[in-house]
C-alpha cells in the first residue's frame, strides 16, 4: 500500500541558526520527488525531521492520514517510514547477512533473540542490491564505499517502508552500481513506493523523479516539474551558482 507524505510549516533551531524556515510540502502516495539545494541549504535536516531523529521547533509532519510529529522514530519506522544515511551507518562488528537480519526482526530485543534468521529474505534483499552469496558473511571494513550504500539500501528495505528517504545514495558508486541502484528504486516506484531522494549527482536522479523542491537557508525557493524547477533563476543563483 503506498503513503503520502505531508510536511506542514516545518521550522527547526539550532540556537540562532534556523535550519527549516516555514517548510511545507506533500508528496502523494506512490510520488517520487528529488530535494535539491547547495550544500547546508537544510536537506539532511528535512530528513532528520521527518524521521524523528531531529524534533522540529514548530509545525507537523503526517504519514498518510496520520499525524507522526511526536512519535519516537523506531514508531515511524513501524508506521512505514525509513530513510538512508549520507554516510552509512552499518553495525561494525556484524557481517553483511546480519546487518541485513537487524531491519527483518522486531524492535524488542527478546523477537530478535526468539526470532530465527530469514537467510531467504536475507539473501534476497542482499542480491536485490547487487551483493552476491559470498558477500553475506563480509563485514563492513571489507567493503568498498559502494557496496556500503548498498547494505545501507538493503539494510532500509528491509524494514519494509512504505515512504523512503533517500540521502545522497549515488554518491561514491560506480556507473555500473549507479545504474543497477536506479533500477531497483525504479522497480520499487513500480511496486508503490513514494520517495524522497536528495542528490547531488543531478544526471542520476532525474529519470527517477516526478517532481522536485529546491530548498536553501531551509526556505522553499523553487518546486515544480524538475526541469522547470532546475531552470528556475532561484536556483541557478543559489544551487548552480550562476548570477
Amino acid at each position: 500500500m503506498s503513503m503520502s507524505l505531508t510536511v506542514t510549516n516545518l521550522v527547526k533551531k539550532f540556537g540562532g541558526l534556523t535550519a527549516t524556515n516555514d517548510l511545507s510540502f506533500e508528496i502523494e502516495a506512490g510520488q517520487s520527488v528529488g530535494l535539491i539545494g547547495p550544500n547546508g541549504a537544510g536537506k539532511t535536516t528535512v530528513f532528520s525531521q521527518v524521521m524523528g531523529e531531529h524534533r522540529q521547533t514548530s509545525g507537523s509532519i503526517k504519514l498518510g492520514t496520520e499525524e507522526i510529529t511526536n512519535l519516537s522514530t523506531p514508531l515511524r519506522i513501524r508506521r512505514g517510514v525509513s530513510r538512508t544515511y549520507q554516510v552509512p551507518r552499518p553495525f561494525s562488528d556484524m557481517t553483511v547477512a546480519e546487518n541485513i537480519r537487524v531491519g527483518l526482526m522486531p524492535d524488542s530485543v527478546l523477537g530478535m533473540i526468539l526470532n530465527s534468521p530469514n537467510r531467504d529474505r536475507e539473501l534476497e534483499l542482499a542480491l536485490s542490491v547487487g551483493f552476491s552469496e559470498d558477500d553475506l558473511e563480509r563485514t563492513p571494513a571489507e567493503l568498498s564505499m559502494g557496496d556500503l550504500r548498498k547494505l545501507e539500501m538493503a539494510r532500509t528495505m528491509a524494514t519494509d517502508p512504505k515512504v523512503l528517504l533517500l540521502d545522497e545514495v549515488f554518491a561514491g558508486l560506480t556507473v555500473a552500481e549507479i545504474a543497477m541502484i536506479s533500477d531497483l528504486v525504479q522497480k520499487m516506484r513500480s511496486d508503490g513506493m513514494t520517495f524522497l531522494i536528495v542528490s547531488h549527482d543531478l544526471k542520476a536522479l532525474e529519470p527517477l523523479v516526478d517532481t522536485a523542491i529546491a530548498i536553501n537557508h531551509g526556505s522553499m525557493i523553487s518546486q515544480g516539474s524538475y526541469a522547470d524547477v532546475i531552470t528556475s533563476d532561484e536556483v541557478r543563483a543559489s544551487y548552480l551558482g550562476e548570477a
